[in-house]
């Protein structure tokens, strides 16, 4: 039997959606915008207001764009800008990725952004990013010679599942020198079977539902008016149904 000290990590793309995450049990928000894109960095307000609310730890994704992960020069100096805020914000760390053309990590440049959170004593995940490299076991070695606490992972696939036989490889190579935080398709009816296939210790995912919107007046000469009307939320059913399946089934 294992012990219980698994680490549940939410994303969350409004400080509403994170408060949600932390009052089911979250013991970290991942916060972004923009999820249908991947997510991208929020709002200076949105990291201000969230950092002011929210009792558990904090980490604010750094990606000022959606699509691949090879950024221009003035793309940079905005996500050093961003890293500089959110120390500035007291947030407890960044989630931060950027390859070379040829699907190799950007050591020289991931070094910078990693010394300018280190400044203000932020803690950094590499996010998905990872996935779109050449080889994950060598990208997995520069990460951890770059300082990253952990790597946000799929495996190389498109969900965690799929990629769980490659994550249980990554856990093992690592050998405790950086986290392997599989995410990406983890729901309360898969999680546990995921823990039990790659010996994960954090686990992250969006774990949302749609809602219906208050809006009582409707325009019905638009298109995909219902659409518009629903939200994704932070489910706090699906958070507790995970966090009890965990701790009822690892075996």
């Amino acid at each position: 039997m294992q012990d219980n000290k698994l680490f549940l990590e939410v994303c969350a793309d409004s400080v509403e959606n994170a408060l949600i995450a932390q009052s089911a049990g979250a013991q970290r928000i991942e916060f972004c915008a923009s999820l249908p894109e991947g997510g991208t960095t929020p709002s200076p307000a949105q990291i201000k207001t969230a950092r002011e609310q929210l009792k558990i730890k904090l980490y604010v994704l750094i990606r000022p764009r959606g699509g691949d992960f090879l950024y221009t020069g003035l793309e940079f100096e905005i996500m050093k800008s961003d890293i500089r805020f959110c120390g500035e914000a007291g947030c407890d760390g960044v989630v931060i990725g950027m390859l070379n053309p040829d699907g190799t990590i950007d050591r020289k440049r991931n070094r910078e952004l990693v010394e300018i959170a280190r400044q203000y004593g932020m803690g950094l995940t590499f996010h998905r990013a990872f996935d779109r490299s050449n080889d994950l076991f060598q990208a997995m070695e520069d990460i951890i010679d770059l300082g990253c606490e952990r790597i946000l992972t799929s495996g190389g696939y498109d969900t965690a599942i799929e990629g769980a036989e490659v994550i249980r490889q990554l856990i093992e190579k690592a050998a405790g020198r950086i986290i392997i935080m599989p995410g990406s398709g983890v729901k309360p009816e898969n999680a546990a079977d995921l823990i039990r296939r790659t010996g994960l210790k954090e686990l992250h995912g969006t774990f949302r539902s749609w809602k219906t919107g208050q809006m009582q007046y409707r325009n019905t000469k638009l298109n995909h008016q219902d659409d518009e009307y629903k939200l994704l939320v932070t489910d706090p059913g699906k958070i507790k149904a995970i966090l009890t399946g965990l701790f009822k089934n690892i075996t």
